[in-house]
């Protein structure tokens, strides 16, 4: 069955929510859209009707997934930008390609293989990814390990190097 978000309640924890509408950013794009504290909060859609986070949404994904899980040891910027670039902030975004027959997921567009491998072998297990790709459609899911990787290939074969090179 094909993975579909109408509300922000579809892909995220109640207190991911939380924290979102914590966010005065966030309370104020919500509210200036019709959305209220209590009800169920619609995602953005674009003119093809697909999900999207708006540009105050994703850096607050990126900010809380970031100081939660990572310590501030990532740039929120590297992932926002890393988000537009590969989805357009779509969280059901997806991508195949021919050559490696494998295909790319959410907002980050991570392989499902990579995030099993970060979760059984690095040990980022904050989400039971492992069997279940679908999963990485969920937004904060997505970021936490496209986060992961970011943090593993900076340290890669224990060189130290910067995001941009990473990236």
């Amino acid at each position: 069955m094909a993975v579909s978000f109408k509300y922000w309640e579809d892909c995220v924890d109640s207190h991911d929510l939380e924290e979102m509408w914590s966010s005065p950013c966030v309370t104020a794009e919500w509210l200036d859209a019709g959305e209220s504290r209590g009800q169920k909060v619609h995602l953005s859609r674009d003119p093809d009707g697909q999900p999207f986070l708006t540009q105050t949404e994703m850096k607050i994904v990126a900010e809380i997934t970031i100081r939660r899980h990572f310590a501030n040891q990532i740039d929120p910027d590297m992932i926002r930008a890393i988000s537009e670039l590969e989805s357009d902030r779509q969280p059901l975004a997806t991508r195949y390609d021919k050559k490696t027959k494998s295909t790319t997921a959410g907002i980050m567009q991570l392989l499902p293989e990579t995030a099993d491998w970060l979760a059984s072998d690095m040990g980022y297990r904050a989400y039971a990814v492992e069997g279940n790709p679908d999963l990485l459609f969920k937004p904060f899911v997505n970021v936490y390990f496209g986060a992961a990787y970011l943090k593993w290939l900076s340290s890669y074969d224990q060189k130290e190097r910067s995001e941009e090179i990473c990236s």
